[in-house]
């Protein structure tokens, strides 16, 4: 039921925001292990790009993935991957969940990592 709540949740959120080349939608899911975050052209129905706990580069620097740390540190990678593409601004999507803890984190590394919301 939990899921299926955060499923609806996330489908109402996706309604309401597109996301283009030029201005991605940022996507994010967590499960209890790990981050993820993609780069989402939904008018060219593509995936630009995504980093998550699982990606080299991550691993370069951490070795967890469940924390809020290691959240931040898949924000701050996004915003690499988003200007080394040639994009500053982005749409958030919190994939339904509530914006506290590991999502706020990811937002926070985000926008220290030069990303506009």
């Amino acid at each position: 039921m939990k899921k299926q709540a955060r499923v609806y949740r996330h489908k109402r959120i996706v309604k309401k925001i597109q996301g283009t080349s030029q201005k991605p939608r940022l996507v994010v899911f967590r499960s209890h292990k790990h981050m993820y975050a993609q780069l989402v052209d939904d008018k060219g129905q593509k995936v630009i790009g995504g980093v998550s706990t699982l990606s080299q580069e991550f691993k370069k620097n951490n070795a967890k993935g469940a924390n809020q740390e290691a959240a931040k540190e898949v924000g701050i990678l996004i915003a690499q991957l988003a200007k080394s593409r040639k994009i500053n601004t982005v749409c958030f999507d919190r994939g339904g969940y509530k914006f506290h803890g590991r999502v706020k984190n990811l937002a926070d590394g985000a926008r220290e990592g030069g990303l506009k919301f």
